[in-house]
């Protein structure tokens, strides 16, 4: 479907081969602008092209350099706003800084909020994203915000492989509802890892709910940061009689070091992930799946201003 000339699609520098994917998608070619910095490491937007009165949309993921993708978001805003485009919309598969959402101790910042803040302030109309690590963030936004996911896309691959002997894992409480989703999506039993934080950014596993003895583990999770929770589920699952054939799955490859490194553990046979941040990874196991046509069909549907709600999952809800 040939969608109308008053949409304007940009992409900024952290995912500009998913953004060349999502314009082949709804067939049309990505606006014209250019993005560089000057030489002092400023940020420097110039649009190539007339926006007056276009709906314009902005793919950009605020994954590293985060500091840099988010700058590099709120100047090319404020030039389309500037340019007298009728309507910004930003599409941010992956929303950094997704992780400070709350106080944990009495002097940190809500990050996450302050993001949105800015964001609205630049002058946006609306977000589009995925996988959002905390689902209240939708509501630090006064405008609308399209909330997709990829489990649909991670869950119609996995439906199509072997499934015999297999188990989805959830990597903990707050995945739960995801992974029964997926679990029933697929037919299969549901098993929950218990964790404890002992830090920022360490965690570990003091017991396995359900029953994973001579089963594949299926892990799924929201994102894949330093690995060190699936390292400690698959090493907690196997102690537990599970087959040291485990499967993971998450939507943002964000992968810091050491991530790959532990991702290469024998006992992990495939990861599974989406091109919401570009994997650049030499890994064999690891297979990247596209949220192209899914952000297509958002951008789609909001321009046309039909409802994006189907969008949002197939899977069974509840």
């Amino acid at each position: 479907m040939v969608i109308g000339d008053k949409i304007k699609v940009f992409s900024g520098n952290a995912n500009h081969d998913l953004a060349d994917a999502v314009v082949k998608c709804l067939g049309i070619d990505l606006a014209e602008a250019k993005v560089s910095q000057f030489p002092d490491g400023e940020t420097r937007i110039d649009i190539a092209e007339s926006v007056r009165g276009s709906d314009c949309f902005i793919i950009q993921s605020t994954c590293a350099p985060v500091n840099h993708n988010i700058m590099e978001l709120l100047v090319f805003i404020d030039a389309l706003r500037r340019a007298s485009a009728w309507r910004i919309n930003v599409v941010i598969p992956y929303f950094g800084y997704a992780r400070q959402d709350k106080k944990v101790s009495p002097r940190e910042p809500i990050t996450a909020k302050l993001v949105a803040n800015m964001l609205e302030q630049a002058g946006i109309s609306r977000v589009i994203t995925i996988d959002l690590h905390a689902g209240q963030i939708q509501g630090f936004f006064d405008l609308p915000v399209d909330h997709l996911t990829a489990l649909d896309i991670i869950g119609s691959y996995l439906k199509k492989t072997d499934l015999s002997n297999s188990v989805v894992v959830s990597p903990d409480i707050g995945r739960a509802t995801e992974g029964r989703r997926l679990a029933n999506y697929l037919g299969l039993d549901l098993a929950i890892l218990y964790k404890r934080r002992k830090s920022p950014t360490e965690t570990a596993v003091s017991h396995v709910i359900g029953d994973v003895e001579g089963k594949r583990p299926i892990i799924i999770d929201d994102m894949i940061s330093t690995a060190g929770t699936i390292l400690r589920g698959v090493e907690a699952l196997v102690e537990l009689g599970a087959l040291p054939e485990v499967r993971v799955g998450a939507t943002h490859p964000v992968f810091i070091d050491p991530a790959l490194e532990r991702l290469a553990h024998p006992a992990i046979s495939e990861v599974i992930v989406t091109d919401t941040i570009p994997y650049r990874g030499h890994l064999g196991k690891v297979n990247v799946l596209s949220v192209a046509s899914l952000l297509a069909s958002a951008i789609r549907n909001v321009h046309d201003n039909i409802s994006v709600s189907q969008l949002f999952s197939s899977l069974e809800r509840g």
